[in-house]
């Protein structure tokens, strides 16, 4: 499922308009990106945890030459999805 299919399930299932879903949706991910930019974490209950976390700089090896080379430190997205949707899933 796409975004735009996203939004037009939502609107089908409310009845609302396709627009007022997509600036409910673009404002969500607009929240969302800020919050994580913050360094604070996103958590919805009965879905998951969005998160930031800090890698360590590693070593690593190139692919095209095969070269040593060292991966910088940097902070990455993680989502841990909460136990219910992982049931919900499963099956």
């Amino acid at each position: 499922m796409n975004k735009a299919e996203l939004i037009t399930a939502i609107a089908d299932e409310l009845k609302l308009t396709k627009r007022s879903v997509e600036e409910i949706i673009n404002l969500f991910c607009e929240t969302v990106v800020a919050t994580l930019s913050d360094g604070e974490e996103v958590k919805l209950t009965g879905f998951g945890t969005f998160e930031i976390r800090k890698r360590k700089e590693r070593r690593g090896v190139s692919p095209q030459t095969g070269v040593e080379i060292v991966i910088p430190s940097g902070r990455t997205i993680v989502f841990k999805p909460s136990k219910l949707l992982k049931e919900k899933v499963q099956g």
